[in-house]
């Protein structure tokens, strides 16, 4: 808590330095301007909401759950041509391939999902695995990501988020493959599994947990208030979850997010995504030493308008923090459970 270490992130194969004395030091960098808390239950020009006109002039439905439809701007095409040959190995191309679409939480705009009812963010998590085995059934991994606040990039206010189908591993998914599988193969358990039962014992990373799942700040955290969500179970892909877990993860989001939004008693920002065994071909293949799990990466560092930033240090040598994860976990687990917005209700 004291003095500067260095941590190793086994899912990433990768270091971090934390410098837990430098959280003492004055602020004197950017300031952020806290979001709005007026936003509109229903725009007729937000391209989000039930009724509204979208960018290729198509008309939503006056939807009343969740809405899933192609992303109007998508990153990633079925039918994009192949690249060509390189004449060069250090010029390599390579084809990419996808579908994108979009997902609405829920028909209001005021809406996040720490303020939605456990029937609703339940709905939430059945539209997820529905579209996770269905695209799942062609492109080798299905992203599921969700850039909340305007901090994070997200420039419309309706609770929503991304699915991105592609036909290659990425990045992220390429090196969570070759770590789970290399700690499979060394220590006959899957790591995360391992790692979610070490948590549940040690207890000082934990933020929230029931009988299904467990949230911790990991003990190689990057970001000052990042969180792993785990279930206890061995399961590999979303669409693979029981009734039961379904309706316990939708308790145990509504936990966090609620902490994260009391935290600084703003709509937390963050950009947070599922990560779970490939699909596609990968269906027909052992994938047992991949465990589910989802990501948060929350950017605020010291109050609402106070943010971490990954530059200088963190883009040229490695990440580093100031906050220990175990500071960050404890303040996140005394944190109370029902919303700020609510307390008076």
């Amino acid at each position: 808590t004291e003095h500067q270490h260095a941590r190793y992130n086994p899912l990433r194969d990768d270091w971090v330095l934390v410098s837990a004395h430098r959280v003492k030091r004055p602020w004197q960098g950017q300031l952020e301007k806290p979001p709005p808390e007026d936003v509109p239950r229903w725009d007729p020009n937000n391209p989000l909401c039930p009724g509204a006109t979208r960018a290729n002039g198509e008309v939503n439905p006056q939807y009343e759950g969740t809405f899933v439809f192609p992303n109007d701007f998508p990153a990633l095409q079925p039918d994009a041509p192949e690249p060509g040959n390189s004449d060069h190995p250090l010029f390599q191309a390579a084809a990419a391939r996808g579908v994108c679409k979009v997902m609405c939480f829920h028909p209001w705009s005021d809406l996040t999902l720490p303020l939605m009812s456990l029937s609703e963010i339940r709905a939430v998590i059945d539209t997820w695995a529905e579209l996770a085995a269905e695209l799942g059934a062609s492109y080798p991994w299905v992203q599921i990501f969700e850039n909340k606040g305007a901090m994070m990039g997200c420039s419309n206010p309706h609770p929503h988020c991304q699915v991105w189908a592609s036909s290659f591993l990425p990045n992220e998914a390429r090196l969570e493959d070759r770590t789970q599988r290399q700690h499979l193969s060394q220590h006959r358990v899957p790591m995360l599994l391992e790692y979610a039962e070490q948590e549940a014992e040690r207890k000082e990373r934990l933020v929230v947990e029931n009988a299904d799942w467990l949230v911790v700040v990991p003990y190689w955290a990057t970001w000052p208030y990042q969180t792993l969500l785990l279930p206890r179970r061995h399961v590999c892909r979303l669409q693979d979850l029981r009734e039961g877990e379904r309706d316990s993860l939708a308790s145990i989001m509504q936990r966090l997010l609620t902490k994260y939004d009391n935290l600084f008693e703003v709509s937390f920002p963050y950009s947070m995504g599922w990560h779970g065994a490939p699909t596609g071909p990968y269906l027909d293949e052992d994938c047992g030493h991949w465990q589910l799990h989802a990501h948060y990466y929350p950017p605020l560092l010291r109050s609402a308008t106070v943010r971490k930033f990954m530059v200088g240090y963190e883009m040229l040598a490695q990440a580093q923090r100031d906050l220990t994860p175990e500071q960050a976990a404890e303040r996140l687990r005394s944190l109370p459970e029902v919303h700020y917005k609510q307390r008076d209700k």
